[in-house]
């Protein structure tokens, strides 16, 4: 999206010149690979919703020679912030910092809509948000701003004691909404681990990942959330994340504390110390934007379904993003749909009974338009477990 000669400006208050984002932006060589792996420029085919185009706008603003317009703010406002650009970049642009930091600078002159802000903050305090949630599941009651994305939640599942011959511990993230929404996945996975006697540890003092504030440009936020898991998991030897929307916020709060691995992944490295019973259904497999090009956990996942026996498994087709993309799913949510709506094509025409897929986000989005069960795969890997 080049900058019109005409539109060129000075530095103004509005538009103040950000040398780091310029840097960072000026790494994009303009070359357009990125372009057909971007859900949102196959969804609207022009330039301004690609990488490449916004990433001309971040720089044009950055550098004071173009003012931000509405039209320019949109257009950043409905990047998914998915990353599917980055594997295929041949100039290695770290675009998931980039469009962190040009949010941060967006946030600060334009704030998000409010019911942004009311789920964010939500989403930042997990207690009073589960509270909510058991709310509606007795009550069919939720917040507005909350209301289309969020399906009714399940009863809550308690962990299994762990085994008397665990001779290891690992420290399991919760997050925000997971809270509620996984807790039955977490006592999965602690049935998964303890059949490899390893044992599970729920950390007092977590909290959300971040990447909710971090997107919407809070950083502030975001650094707090940080700051109170890098207290929590303090000590530990490892941390095992379910959600792999999370997990690269959660990792950049924990550098240099405890390393963070996809539980999938983990799993994936315990070979035939799991054994598992035969599947007898079809079951349909959605890969998050975030597990093929952030986590890289698809293959370790592949893997591991591999093993249960006489499993039909039918792996739905990479249309792009499934629209939930954090809370893009509340601020645009007719592009969530449409983005959505080739991958329940997909899926209705699988002949599959239940779905599974690795992020919470793209879980309950995709539940909200499904019409049969939708799954963490540990939920499923468990249920099977010899």
């Amino acid at each position: 999206m080049p900058v019109p000669p005409d539109q060129a400006l000075r530095a103004t208050p509005e538009a103040p010149a950000d040398a780091g984002l310029a840097a960072l932006a000026d790494r994009c060589v303009q070359c357009g690979l990125c372009l057909p792996h971007c859900p949102t420029y196959r969804l609207d085919q022009t330039e301004a919703e690609s990488p490449r185009g916004r990433i001309s706008y971040i720089k044009a603003v950055a550098q004071g020679r173009l003012a931000p317009t509405p039209a320019g703010d949109a257009h950043l406002d409905h990047c998914l912030g998915c990353r599917r650009c980055e594997p295929v970049c041949p100039a290695g642009v770290p675009y998931g910092e980039l469009l962190v930091g040009a949010r941060a600078a967006q946030a600060a002159r334009r704030p998000p809509p409010m019911k942004l802000r009311a789920a964010g903050w939500l989403l930042a305090r997990p207690p009073l948000l589960g509270r909510l949630v058991d709310l509606q599941r007795v009550a069919g009651w939720l917040p507005t701003a909350l209301r289309p994305a969020l399906p009714p939640a399940p009863k809550a599942v308690a962990m299994p004691a762990p085994r008397a011959a665990a001779v290891r511990e690992v420290a399991v993230f919760i997050g925000c909404i997971a809270d509620r929404y996984e807790s039955g996945t977490r006592a999965a996975l602690a049935r998964l681990l303890g059949a490899a006697d390893i044992a599970v540890a729920l950390p007092d003092g977590q909290g959300c990942c971040g990447a909710a504030a971090a997107h919407a440009g809070d950083s502030a936020t975001a650094a707090r959330l940080a700051a109170a898991n890098r207290q929590a998991f303090a000590g530990r030897d490892a941390v095992l994340c379910l959600a792999s929307g999370c997990q690269d916020s959660l990792a950049r709060s924990l550098h240099a504390v405890a390393p963070v691995e996809d539980a999938l992944t983990a799993l994936d490295r315990l070979g035939d110390r799991l054994r598992f019973r035969p599947a007898r259904h079809r079951v349909a497999l959605h890969l998050p934007c975030t597990q093929r090009s952030v986590v890289r956990s698809d293959a370790a996942l592949r893997r591991l379904l591999a093993r249960v026996p006489g499993l039909d498994l039918v792996e739905l087709p990479d249309t792009g993003c499934c629209g939930a993309a954090g809370l893009h799913q509340l601020a645009e949510p007719a592009r969530a749909d449409a983005l959505r709506a080739p991958l329940l094509a997909a899926l209705a025409g699988s002949g599959a009974s239940e779905l599974l897929s690795a992020n919470i986000g793209c879980r309950l989005h995709l539940a909200n338009g499904a019409i049969m069960p939708v799954r963490h795969p540990i939920d499923f890997l468990a249920e099977h477990l010899a």
